[in-house]
């Protein structure tokens, strides 16, 4: 999906819960497509006092409220032929939201203290964790505002979606890490990659990566183990026969068809039932048993 919307200019909406790496699609977003070569700004709409943010987003005249002892250009201005990304747009207060909608749809913007309105070309990224839905129902947000954004969502699954990405990214972050360090770690033993397959990540990837750091940092022999892992960590108990060379791709639909063989079995085959424990659709359960070829 990114690859395919990254050169246009469509309003992008990037949704998942907090540490999935919504930041990570915006940037992937700007630096695939033709604005590549000029800004990409962030702001954080929930980091921002609501006083201060319709400053921030849109500049001021000298004189236009207290404190505004010079003219400033705000981050519209600053992302002129790029990129403006919105992260937790939901925070972004309602009488706000109106004069954001205005420069969505109008390509125009008016600075704090003046009525003179100046075009912007830039493209527009936002980003929730929270059901915009949920929000316009609570009153909290505007329902032509979501519209607007919503042209293409991209939304980030959690971790639990995709337990076959844990052993990738804790890979990914490994080597990151090792090469920070200066450390010669081989990999990750099977307990541990098994643990960490287990684990509920409320923190996400985000979590993740911070265990990685920290396994690093404590590991002082060719693999990390249970040891370098924070209490918490346990293998499941589903079995895993892994012996002699094997791709990671091998390893995790060999780690994957025997959960699902255990999970069914002391379900006694109730796949509804399996579905629920596995915290997946029934689809992606039959999705699974086809490609996995077991036989029910």
């Amino acid at each position: 999906m990114i690859d395919t919307v990254a050169d246009t200019d469509s309003t992008v909406l990037i949704t998942g819960k907090s540490g999935t790496g919504k930041e990570l699609v915006a940037r992937s977003l700007h630096f695939k497509s033709k604005r590549k070569n000029k800004p990409f700004v962030a702001i954080n709409c929930g980091a921002i006092s609501e006083n201060l943010i319709e400053s921030e987003l849109f500049g001021h005249k000298k004189g236009s409220f207290t404190g505004a002892i010079s003219d400033k250009e705000g981050l519209m201005k600053a992302a002129e032929g790029g990129t403006l990304f919105l992260d937790e747009i939901s925070e972004l207060p309602l009488q706000l939201q109106v004069k954001f909608l205005r420069a969505l749809q109008e390509k125009e913007y008016t600075p704090v203290g003046t009525t003179l309105s100046l075009p912007v070309n830039v493209r527009f990224i936002a980003s929730s964790n929270r059901i915009l839905k949920d929000e316009i129902a609570a009153g909290k947000f505007r329902e032509d505002l979501f519209y607007r954004l919503n042209v293409i969502e991209i939304n980030l699954p959690s971790l639990k979606e995709r337990e076959e990405d844990i052993p990738l990214l804790a890979d990914h972050f490994l080597d990151k890490y090792r090469k920070e360090m200066n450390k010669n770690i081989k990999g990750i033993d099977s307990d541990a990659i098994r643990a960490l397959m287990n684990y509920e990540w409320k923190g996400e990837i985000r979590e993740l990566e911070n265990v990685m750091e920290r396994a690093v940092i404590f590991c002082k022999s060719d693999f990390i183990t249970l040891k370098e892992l924070p209490s918490g960590f346990k293998p499941n108990d589903a079995p895993v026969n892994i012996s002699g060379k094997m791709s990671l791709d091998d390893a995790i639909r060999r780690y994957e068809k025997d959960l699902i063989m255990k999970t069914l079995d002391d379900n006694k085959l109730n796949k509804e039932k399996t579905a629920e424990d596995l915290q997946v659709g029934l689809s992606t359960l039959y999705r699974k048993l086809k490609e996995l070829d077991i036989k029910t």
